[in-house]
């Protein structure tokens, strides 16, 4: 059973590969850069893109190998200049959020695409010694962080009941059965979600 969140993903970062050429991955979520040695077996859908765009990382880590060392608060492009950005589980650790989604927007073409990922109902995840862990974000906040935009579509990850019991290190693991759970208690589509997937267009 495909999950609906996991259809938006796909289907949004298709497009992305499809019909953009300099596209910026912020923070490297896609991990799909064979030279990074960290590649996600989910994602190798994006593969056969690859040799038709110019893809890029960008991450203030220099440890993590990024083809950019750089802040998302202050991105070193001209405006109007990058075709799409990615920006996967980043938002929640850096410090000022809505001045890294004003950042994006500046940076993008007129008509570019923004793919976002970040948590709500989710368990604290800093990494000691490079980020801490600052925010969680609800519909209401993307909403109001990506007002600018043309256009934005929001999905939840995970229902009501899935999300409580992936808070739990013992039940994390049976993500299938309550996401079954929440199918049949109508829980799917809760505000009580453990993340948000969002796409915009400028």
């Amino acid at each position: 059973m495909i999950k609906p969140w996991d259809s938006f993903f796909k289907l949004k970062i298709e497009k992305i590969f499809k019909e953009k050429y300099y596209i910026l991955d912020i923070g490297g979520g896609l991990r799909i850069d064979p030279s990074k040695n960290n590649r996600n077996k989910q994602h190798y859908f994006i593969d056969q893109y690859l040799p038709k765009v110019k893809y890029v990382i960008l991450d203030k880590v220099s440890d993590y190998n990024p083809d950019i060392v750089g802040d998302v608060h202050d991105l070193p492009f001209e405006d109007n200049s990058v075709d799409a950005v990615i920006c996967m589980n980043v938002l929640e650790h850096v410090e000022e959020p809505q001045k890294a989604v004003k950042e994006i927007y500046r940076v993008l073409k007129p008509g570019g695409y923004a793919y976002f990922d970040a948590p709500f109902i989710f368990y604290y995840h800093p990494m000691n010694g490079y980020y801490k862990d600052f925010y969680r974000f609800t519909k209401d906040a993307w909403e109001y962080m990506c007002r600018d935009f043309k256009e934005i579509e929001i999905k939840s990850v995970k229902g009501a009941i899935s999300t409580v019991m992936n808070l739990f290190p013992l039940f994390s693991k049976k993500t299938k059965f309550f996401d079954l759970l929440d199918i049949l208690f109508k829980k799917q589509n809760s505000n009580q979600t453990s993340s948000y997937r969002v796409f915009c267009i400028k």
